[in-house]
């Protein structure tokens, strides 16, 4: 397993989807997701709300960040099967040729602003940026906002079906293809619970998926990893022990079946590291400027763009 500076050394169903809304749940609401890590100024000399352009807004800042974006951003329904469909937000890159598509799964929190803006910076990157809200009929937004209620979310996420989940998210990824300005190939990204959910859909590597990148989500029981078609990228904290602890054995089970997975750790970041980017006295913040832009050199290496 990679770890940023040096080197160290699950389940499917309802049990994948309840297990990691379990371990997310235990974070504060949505405006403060992960605030079990400190919320003090970054090591490197920013200050906290100082926003670092070239990655996804930090949770503070990012309504300010997608306020000025030049990007086209949009909400669409998704038709997901004979009886669902799911809202997305879709975001446009501004280029001449086609670019490829990335889905973007949310953490336990549903389509929040934060997700919006990680599928904005995706399309300044040069993808089409895909948000689906797979909680989509049953929650609605609060009064006066685009986001649900961060405790409802998260209860709400636990009756989800591991099976729906990931036809609903390859349905986005056929949506996504057929756009007239997208390439034939998708990946997905996912965060917390969502970055487990990425992981379980390379094992079930529906066609057009092309890689997927799992930020601090769980890993899949090795029994299953035997069914990975696609390049996997995983991003973890280093004081995230509980995410932390399923990685070694994917990462094994990887390698014994020849599977490509590039798992790094951060030193000093801790869980939501991404989101949470004024947290770890600076690591979460350094952890997010390694992370993004292997995230953008993985999807491009896979996807092309």
């Amino acid at each position: 397993m990679i770890v940023s500076g040096r080197v160290l050394g699950p389940m499917f169903g309802v049990v994948l989807v309840a297990t990691a809304a379990a371990g997310c749940s235990r974070r504060a609401p949505e405006a403060d997701a992960h605030s079990d890590h400190a919320m003090t100024s970054s090591a490197s000399g920013t200050g906290a709300g100082t926003q670092v352009l070239s990655i996804p807004a930090g949770a503070n800042t990012v309504a300010e960040r997608l306020a000025k974006s030049p990007r086209h951003g949009e909400y669409v329904m998704i038709r997901t099967g004979p009886s669902d469909s799911v809202k997305a937000w879709v975001v446009y890159p501004q280029r001449s040729t086609k670019a490829p598509v990335v889905v973007v799964v949310h953490e336990i929190f549903g389509l929040s602003t934060w997700v919006r803006g990680v599928a904005d910076q995706l399309a300044a990157d040069g993808f089409i940026a895909i948000a689906p809200d797979l909680l989509t009929g049953k929650l609605a937004p609060e009064p006066g906002s685009d986001t649900v209620n961060s405790q409802a979310a998260t209860a709400a996420i636990r009756s989800l079906r591991a099976e729906d989940v990931q036809r609903q998210i390859a349905a986005v990824g056929q949506y996504g293809m057929a756009l007239p300005a997208a390439e034939k190939h998708y990946g997905v990204v996912g965060f917390c619970w969502g970055g487990g959910i990425s992981f379980a859909s390379a094992v079930e590597s529906p066609n057009g998926q092309g890689a997927a990148v799992v930020y601090y989500g769980t890993s899949p029981e090795t029994a299953s990893l035997s069914r990975v078609k696609v390049p996997v990228l995983g991003l973890y904290g280093g004081e995230d022990a509980r995410v932390g602890a399923t990685v070694p054995p994917a990462d094994s089970a990887m390698k014994a079946l020849g599977k490509r997975f590039e798992p790094h750790t951060f030193e000093g970041a801790g869980h939501g590291f991404l989101r949470q980017q004024d947290g770890q006295n600076g690591a979460n913040l350094a952890a997010a400027r390694q992370a993004w832009p292997l995230t953008i050199s993985f999807f491009r290496s896979t996807l092309g763009g």
